[in-house]
């Protein structure tokens, strides 16, 4: 209430014009600030949703190269003709080729701690990585606990207690792309297995195959 004495009597004996311009500016400024923001608001919106279609984007691609490649690599090749093998073979690497042509990048923002958090986790899966052809079983069940520590469903086995620390202090993207790279790993390791056992025991493999298909 004395404040609004004050202003009444600081603004006697000026010009009702000035005092009329001085409230339309500043409700036009009001305005102008209000309207910014909500744009703003909006194309942060659409930032988002580019950011999220990109990395839809990205693993689409990985999801592609995976498919052809375990066609190229399928069991299948290997009860064909030569002619056929080769016909299809060449339009994989044709569909290899023109995936690989598409350049789709989504930068992650990290901190200092988020940054050492996955260069930590990175050399962890990649020392698994290193031993695969030593040992494979061994290796899959690393992979395993590593993949247990990045998931939130109950692990069928152990959990590496220390990855899933390291997992942690990664910024929220890096952790997505670590469980699918694990997710990756293990289902390559799976057909190799089945490669392997298909080689060793052909009829029988086949045989449970087609029943765990079914199933």
């Amino acid at each position: 209430m004395a404040q609004a004495r004050i202003s009444a009597k600081a603004s006697e004996g000026q010009p009702a014009g000035q005092l009329r311009g001085r409230f339309f500016r500043s409700t036009s400024m009001a305005d102008c600030s209000s309207r910014l923001l909500q744009n703003l608001d909006q194309l942060e919106l659409r930032v988002e949703a580019l950011r999220d279609a990109a990395s839809a984007m990205e693993q689409e691609k990985e999801t592609l190269l995976e498919m052809i490649h375990n066609i190229q690599n399928s069991q299948d090749m290997r009860h064909i003709s030569e002619g056929e093998r080769e016909e299809l073979c060449l339009t994989a690497s044709r569909l290899m080729g023109r995936t690989l042509t598409v350049e789709v990048s989504v930068e992650t923002i990290r901190n200092p701690q988020q940054q050492e958090s996955l260069l930590h986790a990175t050399r962890m899966i990649d020392e698994v990585v290193n031993k695969l052809l030593d040992n494979l079983e061994d290796s899959k069940s690393r992979l395993m606990s590593l993949y247990g520590a990045c998931t939130s469903e109950v692990p069928s086995g152990p959990i590496d207690q220390k990855f899933q620390s390291v997992v942690i202090g990664c910024a929220i993207e890096d952790q997505k792309k670590i469980k699918r790279r694990l997710e990756t790993l293990l289902r390559n390791i799976e057909n190799s297995e089945k490669s392997i056992m298909l080689l060793e025991h052909p009829k029988s493999t086949v045989q449970q195959l087609c029943n765990n298909e079914q199933d």
